[in-house]
């Protein structure tokens, strides 16, 4: 068994993908927009992409359990959230604005993640994985506003 710091990494890198996959799956029936969809879909499968390599590396950190993912109470309230600051407003540009503030988070989480010095090899590269990943969406959504 590894280092236990490596695990709350990866848990909490699978926890920001499986919340990206989360808000993207309850945004997309409300974006009208055929390119923020297509942006969207491809999003949604690279946090699912790096979701399972989270899942194929933990057994090498933790035999005995899957990396966490988000809460059903998280889930609720980022759909709540949605639904509030969608209810009003539903155009392209706030759907837009709503998702670069969840990314933007999740950068920030990552970019935590990254500066963290104990992490391994493997684990260091999944979470710059994510950071690039989250500032390439960014330059993306940007031209949705």
């Amino acid at each position: 068994m590894k280092d236990k710091n490596e695990i709350n990494v990866l848990d909490e890198l699978n926890k920001g993908a499986c919340m990206g996959q989360d808000a993207i799956s309850f945004i997309i029936d409300k974006v009208s927009d055929k390119g923020l969809q297509t942006e969207l879909k491809n999003q949604y499968h690279k946090y699912k992409e790096l979701s399972d390599k989270i899942c194929q590396l933990y057994p090498e950190y933790n035999e005995k359990k899957n990396p966490h993912e988000t809460s059903a109470m998280n889930k609720m309230m980022t759909w709540y959230g949605i639904e509030m600051k969608t209810m009003n407003d539903d155009s392209t540009s706030k759907i837009t604005e709503l998702l670069l503030q969840g990314t933007n988070m999740g950068i920030i989480e990552g970019r935590k993640l990254l500066n963290h010095k104990n992490t391994d090899a493997q684990v260091h590269s999944l979470i710059q994985e994510y950071v690039d990943m989250q500032e390439k969406a960014v330059e993306k959504l940007k031209n949705f506003l």
